[in-house]
């Protein structure tokens, strides 16, 4: 299949149409306009060193749907109950993306978070779109995670954790939150051995653009999150 180059118009290939790689088009820019379409869609963006920008929609896709489906095993719950962690939202979006940039990946060299990458999400957080979970032992953060959110959509881009459960405990609170916002599902994109863990599992694109259809039909106004009072005194005690 033929992976079509984008122009300066917002328009994307059908994702069903995407190279077996899940590359979808190449190309393009990281505008807050083109971003935002991108994910209606189901496409999200993941620079490679050397290569034009992608946008990718991969055959399977790794989601918690709904996000009341997380699953919690013994060593997590027990880590939930000794409440050693503050989790908050929209407090430190800059600082989360770019520790996530910093975090050494298994089988990566280097990070997708290119300046570019990093610039255009802070504006999509400026926007209300872009959101961040934050996790602090005392006053320090020490885990944590981003993603986009239209209508009852959450889009998962990356997280990180500088000590152990830390980004754990942050997933599981954000799930819980949308849990209690009624959204439809936490995109993970693709599979990692943490985010099985919690729940994910490989959903058929077909079946996840029509989620996303769903979700994104619910409209939900922009703007900056803050962590249901109840939530916030359960993990923090």
């Amino acid at each position: 299949m033929a992976i079509v180059a984008l122009g300066d118009d917002l328009r994307f290939p059908d994702p069903e149409a995407a190279h077996p790689s899940g590359v979808v088009a190449v190309g393009g820019d990281l505008r807050p306009d083109r971003l935002l379409v991108a994910y209606s869609l189901g496409i999200f963006p993941w620079p490679a060193e050397g290569y034009p920008l992608l946008w990718h929609c991969p055959a399977e896709r790794w989601v918690v749907a709904p996000p009341s489906s997380l699953r919690i095993n013994r060593t997590l719950a027990k880590a939930l109950r000794r409440h050693r962690f503050a989790v908050t939202l929209d407090t430190a979006f800059a600082d989360v993306i770019a520790a996530c940039a910093r975090t050494p990946r298994p089988g990566q060299d280097g990070t997708w978070i290119t300046p570019d990458v990093l610039t255009a999400y802070v504006r999509l957080h400026e926007m209300g779109f872009a959101h961040s979970v934050e996790v602090w032992l005392a006053d320090r953060l020490v885990g944590g995670l981003y993603g986009v959110a239209l209508g009852k959509a959450f889009f998962g881009e990356s997280m990180f954790a500088w000590q152990d459960d830390a980004s754990k405990v942050g997933f599981v609170t954000l799930c819980r939150q949308l849990t209690l916002w009624n959204f439809r599902f936490v995109d993970a994109q693709v599979a990692t051995p943490l985010l099985e863990s919690l729940g994910a599992v490989a959903m058929p694109r077909a079946q996840f653009l029509a989620l996303v259809g769903e979700a994104i039909a619910q409209p939900v106004a922009p703007g900056r999150w803050r962590l249901d009072p109840v939530l916030a005194a359960g993990v923090s005690g």
